[in-house]
């Protein structure tokens, strides 16, 4: 309890001061997250659709892989992103490991299966409405996904939500991929887990108090701009 309540209070005199390190820390939580949720909401998203208004042979075992894929343990994630990136991989000469790139990379894989599976079973429910319809005016394929996205915008939000929550709180595979610098790779996270490791457990609460509160911000955002379009469109 009492590194719970000095935490609290570390957390209010890094916010009130404005931290120049936490500042750094949370904006480049923020850059990694969002660029990660980004991609894998472009590649998710239309992903679902395809699923929900696609019929082949293997599509079964398609979307049980896909929700599979859901709990992929994030450090086999690291693992082999690592290798991939590491100078013997592949794309060594790319020299991304140990970069916020490769903390990107390894999150949009982490978080596409989860975005892509929650938006398959939202538009599935719609594509069971709208199929008729979207049948008999004769839509194209493409057509009937951006409608299911249109239309399921508000369902959807869900899935962006949730990949958001399993992005911003990961650590073990940022930790393999990102190295953790100080100034170049250091997420809330890792510096959480590194604080941890020191045993500076009021300076680690308080990190992770802030990271339950930018969690918090960003899903009432969400829910905020949803709501005033709804509002408006009444």
């Amino acid at each position: 309890m009492g590194d719970l309540l000095a935490g609290l209070g570390e957390a209010l005199r890094l916010i009130v001061t404005l931290d120049a390190e936490l500042i750094e820390i949370t904006l480049r939580s923020l850059r990694v997250t969002l660029t990660a949720l980004v991609i894998a909401c472009v590649i998710g998203l239309p992903l679902g659709g395809w699923l929900a208004v696609r019929r082949f042979r293997l599509r079964r075992a398609v979307i049980a892989t896909l929700n599979a894929l859901i709990g992929l343990p994030p450090v086999v994630v690291g693992l082999v992103v690592y290798l991939l990136l590491s100078r013997s991989g592949p794309f060594g000469v790319l020299n991304l490991l140990f970069t916020p790139t490769a903390m990107i990379i390894a999150q949009v894989v982490i978080i596409t299966p989860l975005v892509a599976s929650i938006a398959h079973q939202a538009m599935r429910d719609l594509w069971s409405e709208y199929h008729d319809l979207l049948i008999s005016m004769n839509a194209t394929r493409g057509q009937r996904i951006l409608t299911l996205l249109v239309d399921g915008r508000r369902a959807l939000l869900t899935a962006a939500l949730a990949g958001f929550g399993r992005a911003i709180g990961e650590v073990g595979a940022i930790m393999i991929v990102g190295g953790n610098i100080d100034g170049a790779t250091r997420v809330l996270t890792t510096a959480i887990a590194l604080e941890t490791g020191r045993g500076q457990f009021a300076l680690a609460v308080g990190l992770g108090l802030i990271l339950i509160g930018l969690a918090l911000v960003v899903s009432w955002a969400s829910h905020w701009v949803l709501r005033t379009e709804r509002q408006g469109t009444w």
